[in-house]
């Protein structure tokens, strides 16, 4: 195994210690890399936002300091379902590297099926034009439940599940759609969440980044379930995540409180589209925009 240039701090603390590990991956020869880890699932499918964060890590292991010129954007599509029980291989082509920006083209396969596929782009950090939207004025995360306790109380496999592998606490500011459907149906919901334990200290800015990306997968189709009365135990509901784009805008701590402000403008076809922003002490740190498949035998 050869050293990648991102270090990835040890932890002890689950389950963000077999977070970080996902994250570790192996160099091989040029810009190959393997990941020989998944974060256990229960549909036995590889979770998406573990692997918009290891083509971070994959992408940005191709500079010198990653942290000098950080990732600004990834955009990604998910092409095939990956098996959990299985490595991912990652190769990184690089396209383009210029004074200011840089440009990755990141492959993930499993045997010769590649099943995602992105494009990250790097830009040294440089003065110039900067304003940012205001954080919307809802009440803090204590005032809200935490999806640990609601996960360590109920008694399914499901839930139990969550509560040992789920590295973050999320508070829904509008209701948590877990157990059953919102009271309101509604497009605009907020949600605050942070890693359940503190990230190493000595961790990266590229490594917060790729964290962000994995935790914010997790929910990003829920207005749209929301907007229809839907709910993750809703029987025979289908959810998949078809393209993803992240743009960083300023230094994140996922170990601290974010709040995510998400609408969905439409849905159409069994397919549903989230615009999100992402606060940090009430400064915007990032922008995500979503298409999922959402499906469910309850709308026609």
């Amino acid at each position: 195994m050869m050293d990648t240039k991102i270090f990835v701090p040890e932890c002890s603390t689950e389950p963000l210690a077999s977070l970080l590990n996902t994250l570790r991956l192996e160099k091989l020869d040029g810009h190959r890399y393997l990941g020989d880890t998944n974060l256990p699932q229960l549909s036995g499918r590889v979770y998406g936002g573990q692997v918009l964060a290891q083509a971070v890590m994959a992408a940005a292991d191709t500079f010198d300091d990653c942290d000098v010129r950080p990732i600004h954007s990834q955009t990604a599509a998910f092409l095939a379902p990956g098996d959990v029980k299985r490595p991912i291989s990652f190769a990184v082509d690089v396209i383009s590297d210029g004074r200011s920006f840089a440009t990755r083209l990141v492959h993930a396969k499993q045997d010769d099926r590649i099943i995602f596929t992105a494009r990250d782009s790097f830009q040294f950090q440089q003065p110039g034009v900067d304003h940012e939207d205001r954080a919307p004025d809802v009440p803090g995360p204590e005032n809200f439940p935490s999806s640990v306790d609601l996960f360590a109380s109920v008694d399914h496999p499901a839930a139990r599940f969550m509560s040992s592998t789920n590295s973050l606490d999320m508070r829904h500011v509008n209701g948590q759609i877990y157990l059953r459907p919102a009271r309101e149906e509604q497009s605009t919901i907020h949600i605050w969440f942070k890693t359940r334990s503190p990230i190493p200290d000595n961790a990266s800015q590229t490594l917060k980044r790729a964290v962000l990306a994995y935790a914010a997968d997790q929910f990003m189709l829920e207005p749209i379930m929301q907007k229809h009365g839907l709910a993750w135990s809703t029987p025979g509901i289908a959810l998949a995540t078809l393209d993803h784009t992240t743009w960083w805008h300023r230094d994140v701590d996922p170990a601290s409180w974010i709040l995510a402000e998400l609408h969905s403008p439409s849905a159409q076809g069994g397919r549903g589209l989230t615009l999100a922003k992402f606060y940090q002490d009430g400064t915007l740190v990032a922008t995500m925009a979503q298409e999922g498949m959402v499906r469910s035998p309850h709308i026609a």
